[in-house]
């Protein structure tokens, strides 16, 4: 299922994260592992937010990613399910 992960950083822990050089680090794996079809990085209610589209294999895969996000950055993380436009049409061509 196509969802967006949207990860709204601790200001300080995540302050702490690039001075020691693992916000790159912890990015680039979530990269890696979830393989996004997109990815943006801004600031959101003047903290540091990241949100990435990508397609959840399983539910049970959500703990692994989320967890980085709190445990090493205090974020708020929140995940919804999102379509594109061909799963838009397509679910509303099965409409009565």
């Amino acid at each position: 299922m196509r969802v967006v992960l949207k990860a709204t950083l601790d200001t300080e822990k995540s302050s702490e994260a690039i001075r020691q050089g693992k916000l790159p680090e912890l990015i680039k794996g979530t990269m890696e592992r979830i393989k996004p079809e997109a990815a943006y990085f801004m600031p959101d209610e003047g903290q540091r937010s990241c949100v990435f589209v990508f397609d959840m294999q399983d539910s049970s895969d959500l703990p692994s990613l989320a967890e980085p996000f709190f445990l090493q950055l205090g974020a708020k993380v929140e995940v919804s399910p999102v379509m594109n436009l061909d799963d838009l049409q397509k679910g509303l061509s099965q409409l009565g």
